[in-house]
């Protein structure tokens, strides 16, 4: 299973192996990208086993030709360890790999969607290859993935038809106890990310009666920075730390514009928090009558939301409630579940076994 250090797909690759190895499955991580901390080092090779390359990740590569180890790497640890199935979590690592090795991409997300969204336009010219190479990965791979069915369109409306795909909703472990609440707003998130539109919430937070705290990285690995001016800032936290701070918070906020699926909107709902989302295709889609709802381009309509459910805590305790009970919908289980389904389809009419059959 490919990972990265980086965002999102780090906490999806630890869960679903842990959970997938209760199912007889072992996992061999393979890393590209900036290299992982201590502490993600010691959960990957406590799940499973890990190895790392300075190849870059395909939207922090420069040019294409930086990608071009990428599938003899795969094709050889796959030799190497006599791998079963390839699971990528880039549809790019899947471009030039062999006929024989059965593959499953998820598109977490991709930089075309990212700018038909955030940007509402095409990819710069300089970029197309990114593109070309997430269609080649597409074609090649036996089943794709996709978190939400927003983010399914969104690729067929930037790639076109692609075959076998599928929408599987990730899953959280859903074990957080329910905390005591305590009158603070909290947020957290790449905030680097433009997506993310940390921007548009620290400027809420002028706003917002309670304490807004943000935290996740505000320096990105391409030069990209986000100043945070308004909000009580708290770093870059672990996801222990994270959890440990959303899990006291009365309400969270996710403010985001571009969201394949959202994890923080789900360990929030599994926290019992309240729940103000960004209203977009996503958020509508997963969390529809347990959230409320905002305008992600408008501080001050943000700023509203919040104030309101700060301002009645019997709606903010009936909507912790209804999120807890929605997350119970995006169990581990049932993604463990459904991502065994697309190993075993993915092997179907291939002579190799796997302990997913």
């Amino acid at each position: 299973m490919s990972v990265d250090a980086v965002g999102g797909v780090w906490r999806y690759a630890m869960d679903l192996s842990d959970a997938i190895r209760a199912a007889g499955v072992e996992t061999l991580f393979i890393g590209f990208g900036p290299e992982p901390s201590t502490h993600q080092r010691r959960e990957a090779t406590r799940i499973g086993t890990l190895e790392w390359f300075a190849a870059p990740l395909d939207w922090m590569a420069g040019e294409e030709s930086e990608l071009d180890v990428v599938a003899d790497l795969l094709t050889e640890l796959s030799l190497r360890h006599s791998v079963d199935l390839l699971h990528l979590n880039l549809p790019s690592q899947a471009a030039g790999l062999p006929a024989q090795t059965p593959v499953v991409v998820v598109s977490h997300s991709c930089v075309a969607t990212w700018f038909d969204t955030v940007r509402a336009s095409g990819l710069p010219r300089e970029w197309f290859w990114q593109k070309r190479l997430n269609r080649v990965g597409f074609d090649r791979a036996d089943v794709v993935l996709a978190p939400s069915s927003s983010h399914a369109a969104g690729l067929v409306r930037c790639y076109g038809q692609i075959d076998n795909l599928k929408v599987v909703h990730n899953g959280s472990r859903n074990s957080y106890p329910v905390m005591p609440k305590q009158n603070f707003v909290f947020a957290a998130g790449r905030w680097w990310d433009e997506g993310k539109n940390g921007a548009v919430l620290d400027q809420a937070a002028a706003y917002i009666r309670w304490p807004v705290l943000m935290a996740g990285a505000c320096d990105g690995p391409n030069r990209e920075r986000l100043a945070i001016q308004h909000a009580d800032y708290r770093g870059e936290l672990s996801h222990d730390q994270t959890l440990a701070l959303m899990s006291k918070a009365a309400i969270v906020v996710s403010p985001s514009i571009y969201e394949p699926f959202g994890l923080v909107a789900l360990e929030a709902a599994c926290a019992g928090a309240a729940l103000v989302l960004a209203d977009i295709d996503t958020y509508r889609e997963l969390w529809d009558g347990a959230a409320m709802f905002a305008d992600p381009g408008d501080p001050v309509a943000i700023a509203n939301t919040v104030n309101a459910l700060a301002e009645d805590a019997v709606l903010r305790a009936e909507l912790g409630q209804r999120a807890r009970l929605r997350s119970s919908d995006f169990s581990i289980e049932a993604h463990r579940d459904a991502v065994l389904a697309a190993y075993r389809q993915a092997m179907r009419g291939s002579p190799r076994l796997t302990a997913a059959e």
